[in-house]
């Protein structure tokens, strides 16, 4: 888990990133920040496509985002994914793989501007989930 000011940054940094989002068609804005074993904190933000498959999603952005800035051998220890909706939203399957590809111990919490939150494990989130170990 984060320390609390760890905490505090990420949840600011993922509801920047959502005030960032880029989506015309679903109206959904979504931001994320990762922490990373580095200590440091990577954003991101949904970013929509006319061909709804190529839309990128805010988790999967700042994950490529702390690959981008040269974080080498990634490791997640914690994503937070915000909403400015009444409940939190948990982050979609494709997410889910790139989170367990760099974070398999990784702690994903969801916030929103309403109450509540959710708080799971890489593995409560994604059981079964197979890894670049499981390819060697």
């Amino acid at each position: 888990m984060p320390t609390p000011a760890q905490l505090r940054k990420l949840k600011a940094a993922a509801k920047t990133a959502a005030a960032r989002a880029y989506a015309p068609y679903s109206k959904f804005h979504v931001g994320a920040a990762v922490l990373t074993a580095s200590g440091k904190i990577y954003a991101g933000c949904n970013v929509e496509n006319a061909s709804y498959g190529l839309t990128n999603c805010a988790e999967r952005t700042a994950i490529f985002n702390a690959v981008a800035a040269g974080e080498r051998k990634l490791k997640l220890q914690c994503v937070v994914v915000y909403t400015p909706t009444d409940m939190p939203t948990a982050p979609c399957g494709a997410c889910r793989q790139v989170i367990n590809e760099f974070g398999p111990n990784a702690r994903i919490i969801s916030v929103c501007r309403g109450r509540g939150h959710i708080s799971s494990s890489t593995h409560e989130l994604l059981p079964g989930a197979f890894g670049p170990a499981d390819l060697a």
